[in-house]
């Protein structure tokens, strides 16, 4: 099968240092392999978003160089999607309604790990909904932390597939649009490596392929905290993208080709040269 890859950005804030580094690593591995690289806005929760910043981060992005494959996928435009694989864990019986708050499971100090809610049911309110994470241990080859295991139950609980206000979770839409794009490989931040399991998990439940994966070196502060998530993570300027890619390429290890004197030629000669057995790892991803 060609490669695949894609990149997909939450809009909650411009374009910054950290995701230009996805952006970056996803796209020499498309290009690399010959392959395609995709775009996906990963805009299913409204209440995080920022106004304008899908607009704004697209609009970023061929300053930088990248160009998509294919038009953008907009998350927002796919509930129909959801509903149906919400549809088919219901019918395997892999989901249940949940009432418990937040709260109530924050005081007990565990995660959900019953299989069912531990709340009454609430004729008053709508409860979310959670998938029945098994006694079962997932493990997979991550192409840059090496060999991954991790048991399902003991490290996620059961785990919200839609929330009470009807929004559906990250993990149900990724693993759904990862299908429906026909990803080959997932490139992203180490911080969704402990993810992937509870994707896999979903994957089998569906009938959906598993991609390979290759999780990038995260981008942190002064105090180990994630750029995004930091007062240091000003936004990249699309002005003037040669300095903030040059950067990026530095931080995945990757030879700096500094005869190129514009984006174009400068991805060019990096896709050339790119060897992912170069991109750090990082410690804190879990290794089971």
């Amino acid at each position: 099968m060609d490669y695949r890859g894609r990149f997909a950005p939450s809009p909650t804030g411009l374009l910054h240092f950290g995701s230009l580094v996805a952006a970056l690593g996803s796209w020499l591995r498309a290009r690399h392999a010959g392959g395609r690289w995709l775009l996906r806005m990963e805009d299913i929760d409204p209440p995080r978003e920022v106004p304008g910043a899908a607009a704004a981060i697209l609009a970023a992005l061929p300053a930088f160089g990248f160009v998509a494959d294919a038009p953008v996928l907009y998350q927002s435009q796919r509930r129909a999607a959801y509903d149906a694989a919400f549809a088919r864990l219901r019918a395997l019986d892999a989901v249940f309604p949940c009432w418990c708050s937040r709260s109530e499971l924050a005081a007990t100090g565990t995660l959900h790990r019953d299989g069912r809610c531990l709340a009454p049911p609430d004729p008053r309110r709508e409860p979310a909904w959670r998938l029945r994470a098994p006694d079962l241990e997932i493990a997979f080859d991550d192409a840059v932390q090496g060999p991954q295991r991790q048991n399902l139950r003991e490290a996620a609980g059961d785990f919200v597939i839609r929330r009470v206000e009807g929004l559906y979770s990250y993990q149900l839409a990724c693993v759904v649009d990862d299908a429906y794009q026909g990803i080959t490989e997932v490139v992203r931040g180490c911080d969704l490596l402990d993810s992937t399991p509870r994707q896999i998990h979903l994957q089998r439940l569906l009938g959906l392929p598993t991609p390979r994966y290759l999780h990038l070196p995260l981008a942190l502060d002064a105090q180990g905290r994630k750029l995004s998530k930091s007062a240091q993570a000003w936004p990249v300027d699309p002005a003037t993208p040669l300095p903030a890619l040059r950067r990026a390429l530095a931080f995945l290890g990757q030879p700096l080709p500094m005869e190129a004197v514009d984006p174009p030629a400068l991805l060019a000669a990096a896709s050339r040269r790119f060897d992912p057995a170069l991109i750090p790892k990082q410690s804190g991803c879990f290794a089971g």
